[in-house]
């Protein structure tokens, strides 16, 4: 279940020229936003929408794709189980796959 946060009341703001809204320290302190960063911009019920987004460079992209993602959950479930190792160093760990033939 959704916990609903209080409305935060941050002032005021004016569109200037060239369409330009400023957001007063306050809020970009709250939202820690800085210089550059990416807002995504939407309409609701009349209402504009500005929320905070992280761009992922194209090289990362593969990180983020669900198949992926389905692996990494995967892999933590096996580490929260306890159904891995840890080797102290390469050579230990090649010793540990020789000796299980793998």
């Amino acid at each position: 279940m959704a916990v609903i946060q209080p409305k935060k009341f941050f002032g005021i703001v004016q569109i200037k020229k060239r369409s330009i809204i400023t957001l007063g320290t306050e809020l970009r302190k709250e939202l820690h936003l800085n210089e550059g960063d990416v807002l995504d911009v939407s309409v609701e019920e009349g209402k504009i929408i500005l929320e905070p987004k992280k761009l992922i460079p194209a090289e990362q992209q593969w990180f983020w794709t669900e198949e992926w993602q389905a692996g990494e959950r995967e892999a933590q479930a096996e580490i929260d189980a306890g159904l891995t190792k840890r080797a102290g160093s390469a050579k230990e760990l090649m010793k540990e796959l020789m000796q299980n033939g793998n």
